[in-house]
Parts: C-alpha cells; structure tokens; sequence
C-alpha cells in the first residue's frame, strides 16, 4: 500500500510485474481528490499515463493544483460516468494518445460498476480492477438495477446497498474474456486479467471461492447518516428487502 485504500497499488504493480503489458496507460475513476487512488503510484513510480474522471467539481479543482497534475501526463474529466458517455470518454482518451487499448482501467463508482464495465467495448484493457459488495457474497449472482445516476447514500440512508457480487464480476469477466486473478484481502476490489496474457506469467485463473474475502470495514450508517457499529445481521435484514438483478 503506498496511495491506495487496501494494497491495491501493490497488487497492481506485482501484476504489471508478472504480465508483459505493452500500453502503460490507465483510466480510473471514482477518485474523489486522487489522494486515496489505485493508479497515482502508476503514474508517480511508474511513470504511466493515464486519465481520471470525478463527478465533484471540487476534487477536480484540488487535483488540478496539485503538482502531479504538471509533473506527470495526467488527464483529468469532471465527468458523472454512466452508460451513456463510457465509451465516447474512453474512445476519445485512446485516440487522443494514438493508442488502441489500455493497460489498466479502475472501476469504482460505489455504484452501477458492473453495469459500466458491460457496456464498455471501445477497449479490452489488459488489467481489470473493479469494486465488489462482499456482503452480497460469492454464491449468488446480482447486482442493483441500473440507474444513469446512482448515488449509494440517496438510495439507501445504509449505504452498503450499491454495487455487485463477486460471483456476477465473474461471469462478466469471462463473457469479456477476462481471468480473475484474485481480490484484496479487506474485500472490496476484484483483479481481472485478459486470458491470453496467462500464459507466460505464472498467474491462475480463479473462480468466487478460491479468493472471496469478506470486507473487513465498516460502512453501516443509521437513518440519521451516522456511522454505526457493525451488525452483519443488521445488513442483511436490510440487503433482503431490497431489489437486486440475477445476472
């Protein structure tokens, strides 16, 4: 862990290790102010390019005067991504660089972040990481229907009703043409691998069960928007009520 929440960037850079990635640029959004981010040690490192989009026109403005933003080639979109703008977003980066695909795109929108990596197909980036509801658990395959504009709190005052299943990532990543590689071990982020990089890198492709971690943070609030003490049984009462898609 050197910038992000739970080690993704050291698992990332073991992957980028292990892989012969070719396109050493990345996407990532849901970065809020780029402080907490799976891809800053990518572009500070590992001298990466990227391109990062936040719906806050605040955090945007925190990054753009912060001295990475000059330092480094780093792209930055005040953008609320959704189904609509996806691929026009991601199309448009690739042409600009004169590239074709990325090394890596980070998805974590606390949201409909399965539903934006199914609608995506300007690129096959070679590195998936994308969020997980591990209170959902690896068994069943489901997800909250899709809306253009997904905010967990205003859905639910709980805030742990968002996102996918592991076991739904799966699927989709298979369709895509994807490996699940693993998950970090506080349960909140899956790592996908394009199959035809496998091969040479010593890595193996695994399903839900081999690498489901449950979350190790608390993120259950009250009706009043305060931070409460974990209850898995709270959580599921409130999960059981509410409306989730069998992908």
């Amino acid at each position: 862990k050197i910038f992000s929440q739970f080690g993704e960037d050291g698992i990332i850079d073991f992957l980028i290790k292990k892989l012969e990635i070719k396109t050493k640029y990345f996407i990532e959004f849901g970065v809020e102010d780029y402080n907490e981010s799976n891809t800053k040690f990518l572009l500070e490192a590992r001298n990466w390019s990227g391109e990062i989009y936040e719906a806050s026109e605040k955090y945007i403005d925190h990054i753009r005067q912060q001295s990475l933003y000059w330092r480094y080639n780093l792209s930055v979109k005040n953008v609320f991504v959704n189904k609509q703008n996806i691929n026009n977003l991601v199309r448009n980066y690739l042409e600009k660089n004169n590239i074709n695909k990325l090394g890596l795109l980070s998805i974590d929108i606390d949201g409909v972040d399965y539903w934006i990596w199914k609608e995506l197909t300007t690129t096959n980036p070679e590195i998936v990481i994308i969020e997980y509801n591990a209170r959902l658990g690896y068994e069943k395959s489901i997800v909250v229907p899709y809306e253009d504009k997904f905010e967990r709190l205003k859905k639910h005052y709980s805030s742990i009703y968002f996102g996918a299943s592991l076991k739904a990532l799966y699927k989709l990543g298979i369709e895509k043409g994807y490996a699940l590689v693993g998950t970090n071990l506080n349960g909140s982020n899956a790592f996908f691998v394009k199959k035809d990089l496998l091969n040479k890198s010593g890595l193996i492709e695994l399903k839900p069960v081999d690498c489901f971690n449950i979350n190790s943070f608390n993120e259950l609030r009250s009706k009043s928007g305060l931070l409460i003490e974990r209850d898995a049984k709270r959580e599921n009462d409130i999960l059981k009520k509410m409306t989730f898609e069998k992908v």
